[in-house]
């Protein structure tokens, strides 16, 4: 069956990623089309993992046999490129072959809207439906390459139209002046020409580790996390480099090494802009974060007499909340984020090239910017644990924890819970846990901060040991 999650429809490659199931998807995404009477055209884009370009193709011809024309970017671009081609096209939908951080197993869609921004939860659930009903002989494929021929599938470059939107976002001559070094490792993803070009442009001094087509991704989860930039990390001492710069497999996600060769969370990294934009850029306006996102990020917003949004899960939520308040910034604990103005989904490039734009700016290095909002704001520490589920194991743990509302009594006083998105406990001393299963793999998640980073695993080892999951 296919099911759409937080972060589109994810599958493993051969088993629910399979031909018949995209070409379901696309038809019923074509057919949802004609019944809103939008205008019929589509862009669609398509990572460098195994399978994707054939799926790009497969997705293609479906959706060209319910009457849509393709826009076909066919030189892998990164998946914010593609919301912003459906934003400035002012497009109805686009569509993204990509698993993102997933790994190389799985394959998957991600779907966007009017404006270029992630489709709905209601949407998803809709075409989830109706493509889960077709039969195979409902389907209607047009061949592409006669698609091509008669102008339904055309092959567009978007890529010089969102570098340079991305360009004219940033202070490119602060960065010329500053020539910062610094380490890109794409992840064997979609980011290194874009990248490339806007480092370049810049004048900055760039090394890059990672750059092969593989669709293995290096045998590692394309993720940029502490656990998969050691690589990174070296290379950035062994350069003396001032930034290592990472994005995941569709580069939508950013990683970032200081020149301490220190792994610098997602959490911190939307700190760091969201008081950069703030303080030294002068701008005004609130941060979304969602639910398991760090609460340092309500600190920031209270000192500057901004306030913090918090949504559930799903860079959607993320979306709808900084429409709804204009905010200036949005973001999520697992590394995506924007900003108001650019797209309403993350993006791995910009947030890239701003951060660098700080890094100039300031005059400081990453370091020292971080230490300066610890000292100003206290430091907040995040754990994060996930285990994988049998679908016993699931029902087990859901139906005590969110039918039953069975918790377990921790350490310290529960202030508050929410079940909004999962179960999320606010303690007494400003700590927090949350425990939610992943919308896009068979994992529960649990994750909890504090003051300190032994509080914090402390916090979820209470969880995890009341549930019997192993810690």
């Amino acid at each position: 069956m296919i099911e759409f999650g937080t972060g589109g429809w994810r599958a493993i490659i051969g088993d629910g990623f399979t031909r018949e199931n995209i070409q379901k998807v696309a038809a019923a995404l074509g057919r949802r089309m004609k019944r809103e009477g939008v205008r019929p055209e589509i862009c669609i884009g398509y990572d460098r993992r195994f399978l994707s370009r054939e799926a790009a193709i497969w997705f293609s011809e479906a959706i060209v046999g319910e009457g849509v024309k393709v826009d076909f970017i066919n030189i892998s671009p990164p998946t914010p490129q593609i919301m912003f081609t459906v934003k400035t096209w002012q497009l109805p939908y686009g569509a993204a072959i990509t698993a993102s951080h997933n790994p190389a197993l799985y394959n998957g869609i991600k779907l966007f809207t009017e404006g270029g921004r992630d489709a709905t939860q209601e949407i998803t659930d809709e075409i989830q439906a109706e493509a889960n009903a077709l039969r195979p002989e409902d389907i209607r494929p047009v061949d592409f390459e006669a698609a091509k021929a008669t102008g339904r599938v055309v092959y567009v470059d978007t890529r010089d139209d969102y570098l340079d939107s991305i360009l004219a976002r940033i202070d490119t001559q602060a960065i010329r002046r500053r020539r910062p070094r610094v380490v890109l490792d794409p992840m064997y993803g979609v980011s290194l020409t874009g990248l490339m070009t806007i480092l370049y442009s810049c004048r900055c001094d760039v090394t890059v580790i990672h750059d092969t087509h593989d669709a293995f991704f290096g045998r590692r989860l394309p993720a940029p996390n502490i656990d998969t930039m050691a690589d990174l990390q070296r290379k950035v001492l062994d350069q003396g480099a001032d930034l290592g710069l990472a994005t995941d497999g569709d580069a939508d996600r950013l990683g970032v090494i200081d020149e301490k060769g220190r792994f610098v969370s997602a959490n911190e990294i939307l700190v760091l802009l969201y008081y950069y934009l703030l303080k030294y850029k002068g701008w005004k306006g609130a941060v979304v974060r969602n639910i398991a996102t760090t609460h340092l990020l309500d600190r920031v917003a209270a000192k500057f007499g901004e306030q913090c949004v918090e949504v559930p899960v799903g860079f959607k939520n993320i979306s709808a909340g900084m429409q709804a308040c204009d905010a200036l910034l949005g973001g999520e604990s697992s590394g995506g984020l924007t900003v108001r103005g650019h797209i309403f989904g993350k993006d791995g490039l910009y947030a890239a090239s701003l951060l660098v734009e700080m890094l100039a700016v300031t005059g400081k290095p990453l370091s020292q910017t971080v230490r300066e909002i610890f000292d100003e704001f206290g430091e907040l520490h995040m754990a994060e644990y996930d285990w994988i589920l049998t679908e016993a194991r699931k029902e087990e743990i859901t139906g005590r924890v969110f039918e039953k509302r069975d918790l377990p009594a921790f350490d310290v006083a529960v202030d508050r819970v929410s079940w909004d998105d999962g179960c999320k406990l606010y303690f007494a001393d400003e700590s927090w846990l949350i425990l939610r299963f992943s919308g896009t793999e068979p994992r529960v998640r649990v994750f909890a901060e504090a003051e300190t980073m032994d509080r914090a695993r402390d916090l979820v080892g209470q969880m995890a040991r009341a549930l019997n999951l192993p810690f």
